[in-house]
């Protein structure tokens, strides 16, 4: 079963800012497990919104609406992924719940969600 861990993005990682130091040696840690036990499948951080680009389309059928970054509702936005691939819901979970603060400072929020 495949499932998305969604890390949220936050004031500082929409700014740019990089995790401490500490943070970035939690993760790499946990990432190693997550390889180790064999159910990564990819884990990517992405820039911040300022990069990004949205396409929209409020009309059906019509063309898409194009807006560049950055986007204002940072609570929406995502700062990265990591995809597993595991036996059940409740492993994901426990693999979830192992998950350090990805942005640090108590800001960090994870959303799980099962890939089709």
């Amino acid at each position: 079963m495949l499932f998305m861990l969604i890390v949220k993005a936050s004031k500082n990682s929409e700014a740019g800012n990089l995790p401490s130091p500490e943070l970035r040696d939690a993760m790499d840690k946990y990432n190693e497990e997550l390889v180790k036990a064999g159910v990564r499948v990819a884990a990517k951080g992405l820039h911040p919104s300022s990069t990004g680009i949205r396409f929209s389309f409020p009309i059906e059928g019509g063309k898409p609406v194009v807006t560049d970054g950055p986007f204002t509702e940072s609570k929406e936005l995502i700062a990265g992924f990591i995809l597993i691939d595991v036996k059940s819901r409740e492993e994901a979970i426990e693999w979830a719940m192992r998950m350090p603060d990805p942005q640090g400072h108590g800001e960090g929020q994870i959303e799980l969600r099962q890939v089709f």
